[in-house]
């Protein structure tokens, strides 16, 4: 029978699954002129890069399934996030939004066709208007919420609970970081 130890040393010597990001970094370090990258960090800015793509390309197919593209959901999205009212005025979105007028126009062209928002006057200022997010709006929103959180409750079950939550611990310190050494860019996923 081995002893703890041994089994220990056996379990930590066990080969690692290698991901495509770990055959890229053995190829990179391969090459001369390389010596300056950090090998850890590149795998970490990989990795993340290529979870975000896969989760965006999982948005996208629920979206697309829903009739909605990207930018018609961050439009739902950031009036659902209103609160109470579920509305806004056309400049605040855009600037939430980081969109000229004109393209913010457009969005709100096309998902006023689709039904899921609304102008209506300001009642406020009668000289403005405010985008407010419709019955139909609020049903679209909440489909594809939950499609999509079926998605992504996927892909973090390779992690365990603890897991999950030790893994956004150490990215919440690093995203406060960059926040705090870039203030001011956008908060939206």
């Amino acid at each position: 029978m081995k002893s703890l130890d041994v089994k220990r040393k056996e379990a930590n010597t066990a080969r690692v699954a290698e991901d495509h990001v770990d055959r890229f970094l053995k190829r990179l370090a391969e090459q001369p002129g390389t010596e300056a990258i950090d090998l850890e960090v590149e795998g970490i800015v990989d990795r993340v890069g290529s979870i975000h793509r896969r989760i965006k390309r999982a948005m996208e197919a629920t979206l697309t399934d829903h009739g909605l593209t990207l930018q018609d959901w961050e439009v739902l999205c950031a009036l659902k996030l209103k609160r109470e009212s579920n509305r806004s005025s056309p400049g605040s979105l855009a600037t939430e939004l980081e969109l000229s007028t004109g393209a913010m126009t457009s969005r709100i062209d096309r998902l006023e066709r689709e039904g899921y928002v609304r102008r209506m006057p300001d009642p406020e200022d009668r000289r403005s208007i405010v985008v407010e997010l419709t019955q139909e709006g609020h049903g679209a929103w909440d489909r594809t919420v939950g499609v999509q959180a079926r998605r992504e409750a996927f892909f973090a079950s390779a992690l365990s609970e603890s897991e999950q939550e030790q893994l956004n611990g150490l990215l919440r310190k690093l995203l406060l970081a960059l926040e705090a050494a870039v203030p001011g860019q956008r908060d939206c996923a």
